[in-house]
C-alpha cells in the first residue's frame, strides 16, 4: 500500500517571511497575500495559516496607518499563536501590539505588551536577537515614558547580549537607542558618539533609510549643542537624500530640523522659508489621507443628511424653474405679434420645452448631488489645513524659544511646556473632528475587550423578563454549560442583541415564546434569536436590513416601528467583521443569527 507523501507548506512560510519587510507603497499587496495564504493553508490543512495571515493583514493595515483595524488583526494573530501553543509567534503579536498602541499614543499599554513578549523571551530561554528585539523595545517605551534610567537598563542588557553573540545589527539598533536616552536627558555630548557609531556603519550597509534618520539624529544633536555649521551640513544632507528616494514625510521632517537650525544661526528667512515647506508638504499628506478617508464618504450618509440635502436641492430647483418662467414671460411679451400669429405652434413647441425641462432638472440633481459631495469634501479640507497650521506654527516657535542661547527659569520652562501641552491637545481634538468614519455608530470608538458572552447574554435576558411578562411571552435564555468568551466591542455586542431581542418581543402575539441562545465554535461564536412571531413574507427577506423597510408585518401590541432596528444591527456586525441571516415563515415566527469571529 502507497505512503501519503507529506503536504509541502514550506514555501507559504517563506512567501510569509517575505511580505512582513514590504513597505507602505505595498499595504495593498501585503493583504492580498494575507487572503492567499489564508486560503491556500486552508486547503492544504496548515495549521500556521490562521496566525501568518491575521499578521499579514494586521501589517497591511498598520502599514496605511489604520490602526484601530491593526489592532483587531494583531489581537486575532496573538489569539490564534496561543492557540498553536507558539512562544515565537505569540512573542511577535505582542511586539505588534506595542507598536500599534505607541503609534496611537497609548504608551502604557505598549509598556505591558512589550513587558509580556520579553518575560515570556526569559521564560523560554530565549537568546539572540529576539531578546534583544524585546529589550530594545522596552528601552524605547520606557524612553517614551521619560523613565531613562530604566530604558538605559533594559537597553545595557540588550547591548551586552548583541555584542556576544556578534549580532550588528542590534547593537547599532540598541546604539541609536541609547543616542536618543541620552538625547532625551539632554545630555548632547554623551548622545553623539552613539549617534556617529550608527551613521558610519549605515553609510558602509548603503542602507538609505537608517542613514537619513542618522543625519537627522547628528543634526539634531548638534544643533542643542549650539554647532549650528554641523548641524545645518547633516540637516541638508538629510533632506537631499529624503528629495532622492521621493519620501515626502522624511522630507518635511528635514525641513523642520534645518527650519530650527537656520533659526539658531539668526537666519530667520531661512527658517521661515523652511517652516513653510514643512508645513506645506505636511499638510498634504494629511489632506492625502483625509480625501482616502472622504472618498468612501457619500456611501455612509444618513437618512437625515440625504433629507437636508434633498431639501435643499429641491429649493434651487424650484428657484431655477422660476427664473425660466420670467425669461418665458419676457419672451412671450417681446413676441406678442407672433404668439398671435402662431398660437397652436407655440402650444406644441410649449409642451417640448417643458418636457425638455424635466429632463434638465433630471440631469440638475445629479450634477448638485455631487456639487455638494464636492463642496463638503473641500470644506473639511480647508478646515483640515487652516487649523492645523497655527498649532503647528506655535509648536514650531515653543522649540525656538526652547533652543535659545538664554536659558530659561524654572516657571518659564512650565509654562512652555503647557504651551506645548496645550497645542498637541489642540491638534488631537482637530483630527478627532475630522474622524468622520466613526460617524456612523453615532462617534462611537471601537473598545475591544475579553469578554464571557454567556454572562453577559444571561444579564441582558434578565433585563427584558419585566417587558416580555408584561406582554405574556415566555423569555428563554440557552447557553453553553462552559463559560464562551469574545474579544469584541461590549457595548456594539448590546446594541446588537438589544435590538434583536426588542424586535422579537414586539412581533410575538402574547402566550408565545422567544429564545435567546449563544453557540461557541471553533473561530467565531453565534448568537441566535428566536421567536413564534407573525413571521416575514419571503418576498420581504431580501430588503429586511435595508434603512426605512417598509414590511408588511405588523407589531403585536400596537408598538411603533421605524424601520431603522434591522439597519443598525447590520451595520454594527459589519463593523465588528461579523455577518447577520434570517430564516422566517409566515405565521410561524422568526430566526435571527449573528455570527462574531473571537
Amino acid at each position: 500500500m502507497a505512503r501519503l507523501q507529506p503536504v509541502d507548506t514550506a514555501w507559504l512560510k517563506t512567501l510569509y517571511d517575505r511580505c512582513i519587510n514590504m513597505d507602505e507603497n505595498k499595504a495593498d499587496s501585503v493583504a492580498w497575500y494575507a487572503g492567499f495564504i489564508a486560503r491556500e493553508a486552508a486547503r492544504l490543512k496548515y495549521d500556521k495559516g490562521d496566525v501568518l495571515s491575521s499578521r499579514l493583514h494586521g501589517i497591511s493595515q498598520d502599514l496605511k496607518g489604520n490602526y484601530d483595524s491593526a489592532l483587531v488583526y494583531y489581537l486575532q494573530s496573538l489569539d490564534a499563536a496561543r492557540k498553536l501553543h507558539s512562544l515565537r509567534y505569540e512573542m511577535s503579536a505582542l511586539n505588534d501590539l506595542g507598536y500599534v498602541y505607541v503609534n496611537s499614543k497609548q504608551p502604557e499599554k505598549a509598556k505591558e505588551a512589550y513587558l509580556q513578549s520579553a518575560r515570556l523571551a526569559v521564560a523560554a530561554g530565549a537568546s539572540g536577537h529576539s531578546l534583544i528585539s524585546s529589550y530594545v523595545n522596552l528601552g524605547g517605551i520606557y524612553n517614551i515614558l521619560r523613565q531613562h534610567d530604566s530604558a538605559l537598563v533594559f537597553l545595557e542588557k540588550g547591548l551586552a547580549i548583541a555584542i556576544e553573540s556578534h549580532d550588528e545589527d542590534g547593537i547599532h539598533s540598541i546604539y541609536n537607542n541609547i543616542g536618543n536616552v541620552y538625547y532625551r536627558k539632554r545630555n548632547f555630548e554623551k548622545a553623539l558618539p552613539y549617534f556617529q557609531r550608527n551613521y558610519q556603519y549605515h553609510l558602509l550597509l548603503s542602507d538609505s533609510g537608517s542613514i537619513w534618520l542618522d543625519q537627522l539624529n547628528l543634526a539634531d544633536d548638534f544643533l542643542q549643542t549650539k554647532k549650528y555649521d554641523s548641524a545645518f551640513f547633516y540637516a541638508q544632507r538629510a533632506l537631499a537624500l529624503a528629495q532622492s528616494m521621493k519620501a515626502r514625510s522624511k522630507e518635511a521632517d528635514s525641513y523642520a530640523i534645518l527650519a530650527q537650525v537656520y533659526s539658531g544661526k539668526g537666519d530667520y528667512k531661512g527658517a521661515y522659508e523652511s517652516e513653510l515647506k514643512h508645513y506645506s508638504i505636511d499638510s498634504s499628506l494629511i489632506n492625502e489621507a483625509t480625501n482616502r478617508t472622504m472618498a468612501n464618504l457619500q456611501e455612509r450618509f444618513n437618512a437625515k443628511q440625504r433629507e437636508q440635502e434633498n431639501r435643499l436641492l429641491m429649493a434651487r430647483v424650484q428657484q431655477a424653474v422660476l427664473q425660466q418662467r420670467i425669461v418665458t414671460y419676457l419672451a412671450i411679451a417681446a413676441g406678442v405679434i407672433a404668439l398671435l400669429i402662431g398660437v397652436s405652434l407655440y402650444q406644441k413647441r410649449q409642451a417640448n420645452r417643458k418636457l425638455k425641462q424635466q429632463n434638465d432638472l433630471i440631469r440638475r440633481q445629479n450634477e448638485k448631488l455631487a456639487e455638494l459631495n464636492y463642496e463638503k469634501n473641500s470644506l473639511i479640507s480647508i478646515v483640515s489645513h487652516d487649523l492645523g497650521s497655527p498649532f503647528s506654527a506655535i509648536k514650531m516657535w515653543c522649540q525656538v524659544l526652547e533652543a535659545g542661547d538664554d536659558p530659561l527659569t524654572d516657571e518659564q520652562q512650565k509654562a512652555l511646556e503647557r504651551i506645548q501641552s496645550a497645542t498637541q491637545k489642540g491638534e488631537t481634538l482637530i483630527r478627532t473632528i475630522l474622524d468622520v468614519e466613526k460617524a456612523e455608530t453615532n462617534k462611537h470608538v471601537v473598545q475591544l475587550e475579553n469578554f464571557n458572552l454567556s454572562l453577559f447574554v444571561e444579564n441582558l435576558v434578565d433585563d427584558f423578563r419585566p417587558s416580555a411578562t408584561g406582554k405574556n411571552i415566555h423569555l428563554h435564555c440557552e447557553t453553553p454549560g462552559s463559560h464562551v468568551y469574545l474579544v469584541s466591542d461590549k457595548a456594539l455586542v448590546a446594541r446588537i442583541c438589544e435590538n434583536l431581542v426588542s424586535n422579537a418581543l414586539k412581533y410575538t402575539p402574547p402566550g408565545k415564546n422567544v429564545w435567546i441562545s449563544v453557540a461557541d465554535g471553533q473561530d467565531a461564536v453565534n448568537i441566535k434569536v428566536k421567536d413564534e412571531g407573525v413571521g416575514i413574507e419571503p418576498s420581504e427577506l431580501p430588503h429586511l436590513f435595508s434603512r426605512y423597510s417598509n414590511i408588511s408585518s405588523r407589531p403585536t401590541g400596537g408598538e411603533a416601528s421605524t424601520g431603522l432596528g434591522l439597519s443598525i444591527v447590520k451595520r454594527i456586525v459589519q463593523e465588528l467583521n461579523g455577518s447577520v441571516f434570517c430564516e422566517s415563515e409566515p405565521g410561524k415566527g422568526s430566526l435571527f443569527t449573528i455570527v462574531l469571529g473571537k
